[in-house]
């Protein structure tokens, strides 16, 4: 059975690239342009992996996680943010906050979907 990856990042081309890139390794992709909708579709869709950019309208990534975290149904959700914010700060943070995963952009697709198949693997969901 295919795992189901919510990507939510407010870049349309970059959404794009890794909904093929995804779709192509097999996943179900859904994806959301902002937080809100990010949440809504989490909620909805009930994802094996959460792919967050961190800087996006509505609600930005590190609010979402935080969200997340605080609801029974998503917790265990792993949740890898994707993002230009390099500071330590904001990594350091996002893990304390649950985040499975943080990597930076640009970076490479491999690489991203190497770490949501082991996430998955972990999870049994692969």
């Amino acid at each position: 059975m295919a795992s189901k990856i919510l990507v939510a990042d407010d870049d349309d081309l970059l959404r794009t690239l890794m909904e093929h890139k995804l779709t192509a390794a097999g996943h179900v992709v859904v994806t959301a342009a902002d937080g809100a909708a990010a949440l809504v579709l989490a909620e909805r869709e009930r994802p094996d992996v959460i792919v967050l950019d961190a800087m996006m309208p509505e609600r930005d990534g590190f609010e979402v996680l935080r969200e997340l975290k605080q609801d029974t149904a998503l917790r265990a959700t792993p949740v890898v943010m994707l993002t230009s914010r390099k500071a330590e700060s904001d990594i350091v943070g996002a893990l304390k906050s649950g985040a499975a995963e943080y990597i930076t952009k640009p970076f490479m697709p491999e690489e991203l979907l190497t770490r949501i198949d082991r996430l998955l693997a972990a999870k049994g969901a692969a």
